[in-house]
């Protein structure tokens, strides 16, 4: 099959939709599917990419975050999708671009990918601490409306996990589809463990070998809730001697920066595309601490768990939906002096308990995303049969 994906958030220093294109681009070559992605950039061109390529749309940058930018040119979308006459078309937005491939008019099997969830982003970021999460999903019913009209268009809608496909449907979006996400479980593993690199994240959070580490990946936005780990952290590390290291970068980088120069021992790591390097600092922590709920899936918290690393999340989304009693701890999501209190929990744990549980996880409760894209692309060849049918 020829797959295109009208990818509007899809950036070369992105997050989570870089990744999962990434790998949908290796599972395509391996799998013998072509993957053409369309999205916006700094110049129109064209690059190759072992199993597709990527036809990149000038647009201006965000005004937000300049990693990204906009997706406007809907008659270039469709003229792109005219030439490569797609048998699966991918909306990966639920915003301009997936209104772009949903109005092609082109005979293609059409999917909506639910890649995030904006209520959750903005809405619940700002407002589930007065509100809780239920109550502000049913007081932005109108958006749930308008995805509906959205969904309406397309042959499915694909999303990363039966709880969430639970929730869309109830919502009222039509012909919800779960194809569990998971992760390479190969490159995230125990076997990274690394006393060196552990010794070396602590010395650089100003404290020794005999501290705990915890790591944080995250990108440097309101719905990660950075502050809120930081007050969490600062609270229990003056009971216990620990360190914070954040991996990460983004728009709101100085602002958060300044908060974390006034606690001790917190370092900031930096954006790494090195992911060797992450690889091994998630098996070398103590545990991950994580504050955002809006995650579909949460692959940051899968690449913990697979790297023999406990958790720390919010009680709400796909972090939550990936955290067994066994090994996590969850506190409300925005609420600090929970967040301390369960990272002081996490702490106080029977280490071999825990471990007892993430190897039960590692070995039946996280899939692959090799797993995921055979499944996707057999959901694909069934709805592209049915449709010549």
């Amino acid at each position: 099959m020829k797959i295109v994906d009208v990818a509007e958030f899809y950036a070369e220093k992105g997050g989570g939709v870089r990744t999962y294109i990434h790998q949908k681009f290796e599972a395509g070559a391996r799998e013998g599917h072509e993957i053409v992605v369309v999205a916006p950039g700094p110049e129109d061109k064209v690059e190759p990419r072992e199993g597709g390529k990527i036809i990149w749309l000038k647009g201006p940058p965000t005004p937000v975050d300049t990693r990204y930018y906009v997706l406007y040119r809907e008659k270039a979308v469709h003229q792109i999708l005219d030439d490569e006459a797609p048998d699966v078309l991918e909306g990966s937005s639920p915003w301009q671009g997936g209104w772009f491939a949903a109005r092609w008019k082109g005979d293609a099997v059409k999917s909506l990918i639910f890649h995030s969830d904006p209520v959750a982003i903005y809405a619940q970021t700002f407002l589930d601490r007065f509100l809780g999460s239920s109550r502000v999903d049913n007081a932005f019913s109108f958006y749930w409306r308008y995805l509906t009209s959205l969904g309406a268009r397309y042959d499915t809608t694909v999303c990363s996990g039966q709880w969430l496909a639970d929730k869309l449907a109830h919502r009222g979006i039509p012909r919800t589809q779960a194809v569990p996400f998971g992760i390479d479980k190969h490159f995230f593993s125990p076997d990274h463990f690394d006393e060196e690199m552990r010794t070396r994240l602590l010395r650089q959070c100003g404290i020794g070998p005999e501290g705990k580490l915890l790591i944080t990946v995250s990108r440097f936005h309101p719905e990660k809730r950075l502050g809120t780990l930081l007050k969490g952290f600062k609270k229990a590390s003056e009971s216990q001697e620990m360190g914070l290291v954040i991996f990460g970068d983004g728009p709101f980088r100085n602002i958060y920066g300044r908060q974390a120069d006034k606690i001790p021992n917190v370092h900031l790591a930096g954006f790494t595309k090195d992911r060797q390097e992450l690889a091994t600092a998630l098996a070398s922590a103590d545990a991950m601490l994580h504050g955002s709920a809006s995650e579909t899936y949460g692959l940051v918290i899968a690449e913990a768990i697979c790297s023999g690393t406990p958790v720390i999340v919010p009680s709400v989304g796909g972090a939550a939906d990936l955290a067994a009693p066994d090994y996590a701890e969850v506190y409300p999501p925005g609420d600090a002096k929970a967040c301390t209190a369960a990272i002081q929990r996490m702490f106080s744990r029977d280490q071999a308990q825990v471990n007892a549980g993430l190897q039960r996880a590692i070995n039946e409760r996280i899939g692959t995303m090799a797993n995921h894209f055979t499944q996707l692309f057999e959901v694909y060849g069934n709805l592209v049969e049915q449709k010549k049918a």
